[in-house]
């Protein structure tokens, strides 16, 4: 994925995008074995409305991403336009912090 092209997406494109993405792995995950049911029921429980929030990187890092999972107090996951693909980040003090997971939202929701 080109990574200019989705700094130059808006909120509602970004939102867009972002459920496209949810949805074609919500589709594929719905029909899989009884694990991947309850991984499904559980992210559709945790999902909320995407709203930009600030995310911390190591190096002192801050970018603009999308919340895609509320957090547990513990983690979230989130979406990183400037990359095109979902992150996982644990509460820290001064926000979200980015732990390296990334990939599809299932993918880094259910490594917790």
């Amino acid at each position: 994925m080109d990574a200019n092209l989705n700094t130059r997406m808006d909120a509602k494109q970004i939102c867009q995008k972002i459920e496209e993405l949810l949805s074609a792995e919500l589709a594929e995950l719905k029909s899989g074995d009884q694990m991947e049911r309850a991984t499904y029921a559980e992210f559709v429980a945790a999902r909320v409305v995407p709203v930009p929030i600030p995310v911390n990187f190591s190096g002192g890092i801050t970018q603009t991403c999308w919340t895609v999972t509320q957090s547990d107090d513990t983690y979230s996951v989130v979406y990183l336009p400037n990359q095109g693909y979902f992150a996982l980040c644990v509460a820290s003090d001064f926000g979200p912090l980015d732990i390296g997971v990334h990939g599809s939202a299932l993918g880094c929701f259910a490594s917790v």
